[in-house]
């Protein structure tokens, strides 16, 4: 895998690509970018941002060859990075020609694939035949609207083969962004997804007007279900409390950023939750995983109470007021 030889494709339109994009462009030379509207792209060509997601950040279009069409930028890279909401990743890959398994991928979705119930590495080896040790993870507290205001941050890329995890994060390497290396694609993919989770508890409790204290049990409670989670599902000696599990954590349920947060805020002040996905505007990942982990751990059953009062307030219309009183009684 060589950056200089091999293409770099960006795949996907939202903050989070976009914050890729200009980090990817400190780096190389030249990208390719998929975007799946046409208007989107002709927008952006003609104005040097991207319309609708962090505008204030400047691009030198001659630098970018945009695509519409998947098969074709797919065939057209060596090193595609997704950057896409995960339940959209079947929509846009469903009808994929291109044979993509020889190719290398890095992943910067932060979901469950919610149809199959598998992680985004999981997804792409088991249905286009892409070897683990050719996929790399985006990992650690980076929220796009901070990398686009270019203020310090740290990411954690996962990665099987040690070598590739390098040169992935030589990709994404720069004055702004420091880069550590993990080969623990599992633990970091589903803490990733689980703390979309805790945001949207976060945000919930919030909105009922809990207070900081309250939100700080809530916090420490939630690292030592994450643990308890990725330990049953792939144990091997790692420290949950480096910046790939708690740091990012920690962002998400806090930050101003936060979607997920904001989602359950919305919940919590007693918006119906159709409702709250409407008025969001953009995809709260912690929805989708919501469902996909309580699935997912009828195989396991791990003790996992903050998951599971989400899952109730999102999937079993609970009361939010209620099934967090109930929560309450079982943290500690």
């Amino acid at each position: 895998m060589n950056s200089k030889t091999n293409k770099v494709a960006i795949i996907g339109s939202g903050s989070w690509a976009t914050a890729i994009a200009k980090m990817v462009l400190e780096n190389v030379k030249h990208i390719n970018w998929f975007m799946r509207k046409p208007e989107t792209t002709e927008q952006f060509e003609k104005t040097g941002h991207n319309p609708r997601y962090l505008q204030n950040v400047e691009f030198d279009t001659n630098r970018i060859t945009f695509y519409n069409d998947i098969d074709e930028i797919t065939a057209d890279s060596g090193i595609l990075i997704f950057a896409i909401p995960s339940a959209y990743l079947p929509v846009i890959l469903g009808n994929l020609k291109t044979d993509i398994s020889k190719k290398h991928i890095l992943s910067g979705i932060k979901g469950v694939v919610s149809e199959e119930n598998l992680l985004v590495v999981q997804y792409f080896n088991r249905f286009f035949n892409v070897p683990f040790e050719n996929m790399g993870v985006i990992a650690g507290p980076c929220h796009a609207e901070e990398v686009a205001l270019e203020r310090l941050s740290y990411i954690t890329v996962a990665c099987t083969d040690e070598r590739k995890a390098e040169k992935f994060a030589s990709l994404i390497t720069c004055d702004y962004i420091k880069t550590t290396l993990s080969d623990d694609i599992w633990g970091t993919e589903y803490s990733s997804v689980l703390k979309n989770i805790v945001a949207i508890a976060s945000g919930i409790c919030h909105g009922l007007r809990y207070g900081d204290n309250f939100q700080a049990v809530l916090v420490a409670n939630a690292i030592q279900e994450i643990k308890r989670f990725v330990d049953t599902v792939h144990p091997i000696d790692r420290d949950i409390k480096s910046s790939a599990y708690l740091g990012d954590l920690l962002v998400t349920a806090y930050s101003q950023f936060s979607r997920n947060r904001t989602f359950g805020m919305m919940i919590g002040k007693g918006y119906p939750v159709k409702a709250a996905k409407l008025e969001l505007n953009m995809v709260a990942e912690g929805y989708y995983a919501s469902k996909s982990i309580y699935e997912i751990n009828r195989n396991y059953n791990v003790d996992m109470p903050i998951s599971e009062a989400v899952y109730k307030i999102l999937y079993e219309n609970a009361s939010p007021k209620k099934e967090i009183a109930a929560l309450t009684e079982r943290l500690s």
